[in-house]
């Protein structure tokens, strides 16, 4: 487990927190200039705290009580940035080699690098050069696994592309995760932790699902970010109709496409923008999902949104409504009502494993 707790100065910005991360994933997530690459580099021993501890289970990175402060090499940090750095001269098996060639084979397998290893980076695609960078940030044999955007650079393709390697490598390497991140969809589908930056402090950390699901955490997160995470089981195919239909404990869900075996277990992230709410049980009309649920919490936006918190068996969804809306329904905690969710609003970015 890693423990941050630091406070440092940078101009008229203060960055003063408090985090811990399990192993897994831990998203630091923030808009720019919240501190998330300054956390990360306080970790790395790249900037130094004015005060404060950092420790990695029994290990004390940093502790401005006792004035101790391990040099950066001495870490055993692994960084993989938004770039992948790797050395242009040397192929993969050497790239991936260079810091060390810790439990190699198992890392090789895992991301996949088996068929890459004697070509040289200029002929690798962008996702294929993340995985070396991170092959060679494990071989190096770190107690912590830092990301910084490391998926910022690539396109839609090479997101999806990497995605399945990096959730791979949070069910597989025991070891704490810092992911930086912006786009909501990467977060969602990777983190079991989620930590929110202001201006440099927390304002929401915890469990993702939970922080997600909060109708109090949507102007943190932003109006089109906001939107819960299930876990889910793939329970059955609709072969015509070329869909899959997802179990979890507030019911079924239809999506479109081949989502995976039957039994798999995949993590969804449901847009609170594309849930509708009714008082009753809807008929005759397009989406296919409509579950009995309860609200939990209502928030007012600032502007004309309302974000509503709701129960679904054991799991918790989101939805945005207008003020409007909801005084007509006249919503209020503890209400049981029907969400609508369309087969399409699960895009293939919010489908994880």
């Amino acid at each position: 487990m890693l423990q941050v707790r630091i406070t440092k100065r940078l101009g008229d910005f203060t960055l003063d927190v408090d985090v811990t991360a399990p192993a897994g994933v831990t998203a630091i997530f923030g808009r720019s200039g919240s501190g998330k690459t300054s956390l990360v580099n306080a970790v790395a021993g790249l900037l130094r705290p004015d005060a404060g501890r950092i420790a990695v289970g029994d290990q004390v990175l940093f502790d401005s009580q006792t004035r101790q402060n391990l040099a950066p090499q001495k870490r055993r940090v692994g960084y993989v940035f938004q770039d992948a750095r790797l050395f242009p001269h040397m192929n993969v098996q050497r790239n991936l080699t260079y810091g060390g060639d810790h439990d190699a084979t198992r890392v090789i397998d895992v991301l996949g690098l088996g068929d890459l290893l004697q070509r040289r980076p200029a002929g690798l695609s962008g996702g294929e050069r993340q995985r070396v960078a991170l092959g060679r940030a494990l071989m190096s044999d770190p107690q912590i696994l830092l990301m910084d955007e490391p998926l910022a650079a690539l396109d839609a393709p090479r997101k999806a592309e990497i995605l399945p390697y990096i959730e791979r490598l949070r069910d597989e390497v025991q070891v704490p995760i810092l992911y930086v991140g912006h786009d909501m969809s990467e977060v969602a589908r990777l983190a079991s932790t989620l930590v929110v930056l202001e201006r440099g402090s927390v304002v929401a950390s915890g469990p993702a699902g939970d922080v997600l699901a909060r109708p109090d955490a949507v102007p943190l997160l932003g109006v089109r970010d906001a939107g819960s995470v299930i876990i889910a089981k793939v329970a059955g195919r609709l072969l015509d109709d070329g869909l899959t239909e997802v179990a979890f404990s507030g019911g079924r869900i239809v999506l479109p496409g081949n989502l995976g075996r039957l039994g798999q277990k995949v993590r969804l992230r449901i847009p609170a923008q594309d849930v509708i709410l009714a008082r009753e049980a809807p008929k005759g009309i397009s989406a296919l999902n409509v579950l009995p649920v309860t609200i939990t919490a209502i928030e007012q936006g600032r502007g004309p949104g309302v974000a509503v918190g709701l129960r679904a068996g054991n799991d918790q969804l989101l939805a945005r409504v207008t003020r409007r809306s909801a005084k007509l329904m006249e919503l209020a905690e503890g209400q049981q009502i029907f969400a609508i969710i369309k087969a399409t609003a699960v895009g293939p970015e919010d489908i994880g494993g």
